[in-house]
């Protein structure tokens, strides 16, 4: 099931473990944690603070270089810099989930900046890495990253098999919400290339999970992706039944639908009632 936290309840829990002098007996691993929250409720401040305590309470040098990535993505420092820190954390004992992290962050940068080949080598790098240590969670961050790069080049025979790994490794684990991304993006490689009946019963497959967890951002993920084979099919009646559901899906739990889903609908019920405008 997805939950949330309201802001008011997380700004409470916040103040709760940093206010007075409660910070001091925070660890690193916990101010690191809570930094992301500080700056998610725009207290800029206090994340500085915590980054500040996560330095000073390290207790050994792993523990610094995980600060040394938060306060780099704090300033967004360039990839040599983070390529420093990953150099710097391979050399060090049990330095290596910090030395992938680091260079996982790296291939985010450099997709985002479209260097893809680069990305490709910093994420197989990071790969390598938590196969080595048998980091399992991180080896499925490794290869959807992959994944993404290799669809971004057009390699769908490789996003394939790398999306078949990834869904057989979460299957494994019975990582349930790894599941449900994991098969919707097989599922959108399949497609791409053809395999309809493939992509049908991954999307399925994915959109099953997501109901049972609640998990609505993957049943609209799973619902968009359903009606995109409908519509490949000019099967518009049923592509209309699957965004009428994630709709619904969104308004059971009380919450507004997406944006692109009414506007797909309403382009669908244009073509129903016109159909000759498909055709054109």
């Amino acid at each position: 099931m997805e939950s949330s936290v309201s802001p008011e309840r997380a700004k409470m829990l916040l103040e709760m473990l940093t206010s007075g002098g409660a910070m001091s007996d925070i660890n690193t691993s916990l101010a690191l944690r809570l930094i992301p929250l500080s700056m998610e409720l725009d207290e800029i401040e206090l994340a500085e603070k915590l980054l500040d305590h996560a330095a000073n309470v390290a207790e050994n040098e792993v523990e610094s270089g995980w600060t040394k990535f938060e306060s780099l993505k704090h300033i967004d420092a360039g990839v040599d810099t983070f390529y420093q820190l990953a150099a710097e954390s391979e050399q060090m004992s049990d330095g290596h989930r910090l030395a992938a992290a680091v260079l996982h962050h790296v291939s985010l940068l450099q997709i985002a900046s479209n260097d893809l080949d680069d990305a490709k080598v910093s994420a197989s790098r990071a790969l390598r890495i938590r196969e080595e240590v048998e980091d399992s969670s991180g080896i499925v961050y490794g290869i959807a990253v992959l994944e993404a790069i290799a669809k971004k080049q057009n390699d769908i025979d490789t996003a394939i098999a790398l999306g078949t790994r990834r869904v057989e490794i979460v299957m494994r684990d019975n990582d349930e919400d790894g599941q449900v991304e994991a098969m919707s993006d097989l599922a959108h490689s399949q497609a791409t290339v053809g395999h309809f009946d493939s992509a049908h019963d991954l999307y399925s497959e994915s959109l099953e999970i997501a109901k049972r967890l609640e998990n609505l951002s993957g049943q609209l993920v799973a619902y968009w992706g359903l009606a995109d084979l409908c519509e490949i099919n000019e099967d518009y009646d049923s592509a209309m039944i699957h965004l009428s559901d994630c709709l619904h899906a969104f308004l059971e739990q009380n919450l507004p639908a997406p944006t692109q889903v009414r506007i797909r609908i309403n382009a669908l019920a244009d073509i129903q009632s016109n159909p000759s405008k498909d055709n054109k």
